[in-house]
């Protein structure tokens, strides 16, 4: 099973950037968790605060993958150009907010993400990863 993970922009700043909100780990560190928990599935992993990049990396890894666990961080609430990327693919899509978005900004609760993907988890933390993760080996069994 191949399963591709991107994160959009300022995820790269993981334990670092507001760590009230996003917790003191790395994703790199939580990644190796992630790896080692799972080690017969094909982890990738791809970030870019560059919207154009990250829309390349779902049309490059939306036709190979079993599934695609995309946290588009703020392009979330602004990028069009996501969504129909996400339209466009046959590889299904789950989508993952560390933050409960419903609970922050206004401008937050607007997703151009949720509507084109098979499901969204949020405001669990990093353990969104794995519980998408653990979706898609859920669906490879049926």
């Amino acid at each position: 099973m191949k399963i591709a993970i991107i994160n959009g922009p300022n995820l790269n700043l993981l334990g670092k950037r507001e760590t009230d909100i996003y917790g003191k780990q790395s994703f790199e560190e939580y990644l190796d968790t992630l790896r080692t928990a799972h080690p017969a599935i094909t982890l990738s992993y791809f970030q870019s605060n560059v919207e154009g990049e990250i829309i390349n990396e779902l049309q490059r890894t939306g036709f190979s993958h079993d599934g695609i666990i995309l946290n588009p961080g703020g392009y979330t609430h602004t990028s069009v150009a996501i969504g129909d990327a996400i339209a466009a693919i046959t590889t299904p899509v789950i989508e993952v907010h560390i933050s409960n978005v419903q609970a922050r900004e206004e401008f937050r609760k607007l997703s151009h993400v949720s509507a084109k993907a098979a499901g969204s988890i949020v405001g669990l933390g990093l353990k969104g990863y794995e519980l998408a993760l653990q979706w898609f080996i859920t669906q490879e069994q049926h």
